[in-house]
Parts: C-alpha cells; structure tokens; sequence
C-alpha cells in the first residue's frame, strides 16, 4: 500500500518493464494486492492525473496478462500542504484505491503543530491520513506522545518495511521496534522504487514480525487493515455512506 512501481511518473519504476519486474518481485515477496502510490508533490513531483492513469492502466493490463494473481489499485504519496484538499478535489491527487485514505507525506523536519494542523484539514474534509513512513520525521522520532496524539485525532501510521529490518539505520530501527511493540503501527509498505535500488522487503519484515511480535499482529498490520482499505473503496463506489 506504498510503492512506486508506475512507470515513468515520479522517481520510481523508469520503464514498464522495470515496473513490471518490480510487481514481479513483489509477488515473490507475498504479495498479491498492491496499491501503487506514485508521488503528488507541488514543484517536484507534478504528473498529469491523465499520464498517471494511462501508466498505471498499461501496467495492470500488462500484469494481468502475465499473472492473474495479482491485483493493481491506484492511489498516491501526497505531500502535506494547505492546498491538499483542493487537489484531491481536482484529481490531481488520488486517495487510495478510490477509498477515503490518503497516504500522506511529510517534511522530514516539519514540526508537530504542522502535523496537527495538516491533519486536520484531511480529515475534517471526511478523509482518514496515513502517515508515510512515519519513523522518517524528527518531531515523531523525539516524541512518541505526537505518535499517540496523531492516532487519536484519527490518522493512522505506516511504516517502511526497509526501516523495520535494520536497512535504514540501528536508531531508525529501534524506533519501529518501539512502535511495533506498543501495537501504535497499522500498515506497512515497501516503498520500493526499482529493482536495484530501493526494493521491496515487505516479505522480510512480515517474518521478522510474526517471530517478534506474533502472526496474529503481522495479519492485522500486512492484510487485514489494508483489506480494510479497499473495503472503503467498494462502499464507496456502491454508494454505502459508512464512517470510516
């Protein structure tokens, strides 16, 4: 529910056949469901909702035809800002699978009162955030209470599976285990971006997590509360007005 596999959109997969042998490593990973996330970052990362969707259509009919296990949902990485709701209003943005969740990126350096601010604006707008590797911002490594205080507003966290497996550092680590051990983590994603540079481990964290921390936990974080996502998607497209 976080990579960037679409085609030649942001700075992940260069080429469809990349992305195709990205999707391919997912599936070796476990995977069979995935929400591709390209990013939507004023300035930075801009694609058209056009391109985009023209990408992400060739992919998933490309992938189809090689393997039917797989599934392909649209979503995106949006980068936190005041005119977050009007993008996704215009479709510049995406939430994910269609559903009211949105992936939700943040300066690395962005200060809590920020991140409440931005919060508040998603979901006040009836949209439910999940935070994008949230071991990446200083103010929620320093103070886990921001952590807790974001999930009562109602946002959700994610973490990278990279980081959960020592990839990204032993201090980044130990705060995912901190997290994880407290039960404070919903999902978790690859956030792979090719296929030598930033590839899916999303297999390696979900053993590392059912030795650690039990199957039953893994369950809940890898496939049930995503599951939970494209659930929202299908009310949604079937006009069933449910909170979320």
């Amino acid at each position: 529910m976080h990579c960037h596999i679409v085609p030649c959109v942001d700075d992940g997969a260069a080429s469809l056949e990349e992305a195709v042998k990205m999707v391919e490593a997912e599936y070796k990973q476990g995977v069979r469901r995935i929400i591709v996330t390209p990013h939507f970052r004023k300035g930075m990362f801009e694609p058209s909702a056009l391109e985009v969707k023209k990408q992400f259509q060739l992919l998933r009919k490309t992938v189809w035809e090689i393997n039917k296990d797989i599934r392909l949902y649209l979503g995106c990485e949006l980068y936190a800002s005041e005119d977050m709701i009007s993008q996704l209003d215009s479709r510049c943005a995406v939430a994910m699978a269609g559903s009211k969740y949105v992936l939700t990126e943040l300066h690395e350096f962005v200060a809590a009162s920020q991140v409440r601010r931005y919060l508040g604006l998603l979901l006040s707008d009836g949209y439910r955030p999940v935070i994008a590797h949230a071991e990446r911002y200083e103010c929620m490594r320093k103070d886990i209470k921001l952590i807790e205080d974001m999930i009562a507003m109602g946002a959700l966290i994610q973490l990278n599976a990279d980081s959960i497996v020592g990839k990204n550092g032993y201090a980044v680590r130990k705060f995912c285990k901190k997290l994880l051990k407290e039960g404070k983590v919903h999902f978790v994603g690859s956030d792979c971006h090719g296929i030598k540079r930033r590839v899916s481990r999303i297999g390696d964290a979900y053993d590392y997590i059912c030795k650690k921390y039990g199957k039953e936990y893994a369950d809940e974080i890898f496939v049930y509360n995503p599951q939970m996502i494209l659930e929202n998607a299908r009310q949604r497209r079937a006009g069933i007005k449910r909170t979320i």
